[in-house]
């Protein structure tokens, strides 16, 4: 049986951990954007950014997603420098490169030059060969009204739970 460490992690960093599996999810790209397509994506990182996602020091604030000579890389992704790390310490922001097929890059890349699209990080996990893996999503940004309708749903489901109770 797996022990599940319990970790306290500050709102700031706006990352839930869950018990299952070691994955943090953006919360507030699921409030702020309607996406339509998600990919999953290998990161280049080094050994001590692989250290500290495993610990759960991993913020999405501010994260987007960019092609730079057709290549995908995101900027902005804040992995916390290991505390047990050397002078060979990564950069906690700096831009990572993403590693997807040729095809899903073009088709990435020519959705994202329509009006209004844009690629966020969703989430941050381990696969099953214990590889980084980052899921995207190509997506269009809320409006105000959505965002409050989006609070009003979520408040009614809420209320209905705590009546299940």
């Amino acid at each position: 049986m797996v022990a599940l460490q319990v970790t306290a992690i500050s709102v700031t960093f706006a990352v839930i951990f869950s018990e299952m599996a070691n994955e943090m999810n953006n919360r507030q790209a699921y409030f702020n954007y309607y996406f339509e397509d998600k990919y999953i994506a290998g990161v280049v990182l080094m050994g001590t950014e692989v250290k500290s996602i495993r610990e759960g020091k991993l913020s999405f604030n501010d994260a987007f997603c960019l092609f730079d000579r057709g290549e995908l890389w995101v900027r902005g992704l804040y992995i916390a420098e290991y505390a047990l790390g050397t002078s060979n310490n990564h950069i906690a922001v700096h831009d990572r490169k993403l590693l997807l097929g040729k095809r899903e890059l073009k088709k990435l890349e020519t959705k994202l030059k329509d009006k209004g699209y844009t690629i966020v990080p969703l989430k941050v996990f381990f696969n099953e060969r214990n590889l980084v893996k980052i899921e995207i999503g190509l997506g269009r940004g809320k409006k105000l009204y959505d965002k409050r309708e989006t609070i009003k749903e979520r408040d009614t489901q809420r209320e209905i739970k705590r009546y299940l109770k």
